[in-house]
């Protein structure tokens, strides 16, 4: 559904948000670390979500990644998928099919398109605060 890059931005920000919560900021090894993705990959994934500002980052030793409290309450997840993934997963076929749509529609385009509804609005109102609170509390992972 998503592209892997887009599967770790989603879940380094909420990893981000988690430490951001406990007062804390999150090191590229330490986000690496937990989200499972190499360290390499997930550097050029959080220069895309800083760059995006959807997260902050700020050098040095006391440095590091983080969101504020108010931004994380702000910012849906559908954010981190427009910049990682644009809008391919609303739109693209699900079943891979270049010229598919409502005049020329694949055998399963009617049921996609409102699965494809369904999912951005779930995308459009989950917050990052509100999927850092579960991880914080225990009630969700991020790691396999």
């Amino acid at each position: 559904m998503f592209s892997k890059a887009c599967e770790y931005a989603i879940r380094a920000t909420v990893f981000i948000a988690r430490q951001s919560l406990e007062g804390g900021r999150a090191s590229l090894a330490g986000i690496s670390h937990e989200i499972d993705s190499p360290m390499a990959f997930t550097a050029k994934i959080l220069q895309q979500m800083v760059r995006a500002g959807i997260i902050t980052s700020i050098r040095g030793n006391r440095g590091g990644f983080y969101l504020s409290p108010d931004g994380m309450k702000e910012k849906m997840i559908a954010e981190i998928v427009e910049v990682m993934d644009g809008d391919a997963v609303y739109t693209d076929c699900g079943l891979g099919l270049k010229n598919c749509s409502a005049i020329q529609p694949c055998p399963a385009h009617e049921r996609f398109v409102s699965i494809r509804n369904e999912l951005k609005e779930v995308l459009e109102t989950t917050s990052i605060y509100s999927m850092a609170t579960g991880l914080k509390e225990g009630l969700t992972f991020l790691k396999r």
